[in-house]
């Protein structure tokens, strides 16, 4: 893996964190989410579960990432 590709990935896995963190927090706050009798509605289910898989990816994302660029074998100086 190329090092700009394993940058890419890295960079990936914590821009998802912090878009899907934002989104948790939102989706908690939001009058959508919750029935009058204090129980989560579809919608906020349907949400929890997409924001849940997209930290699970994010995070598998970034620690390709991670892998690429920690396994990449040093350069030979240039002579």
């Amino acid at each position: 893996m190329s090092r700009r590709v394993a940058i890419f990935l890295g960079l990936f896995g914590v821009w998802s964190w912090v878009i899907w963190i934002t989104f948790a927090k939102n989706l908690w706050d939001s009058d959508r989410s919750w029935a009058p009798d204090g129980s989560p509605t579809g919608y906020f289910v349907v949400h929890a579960v997409l924001t849940v898989v997209s930290f699970v990816l994010g995070t598998v994302i970034g620690v390709i990432g991670w892998r690429g660029l920690r396994n990449r074998p040093a350069r030979k100086p240039e002579v």
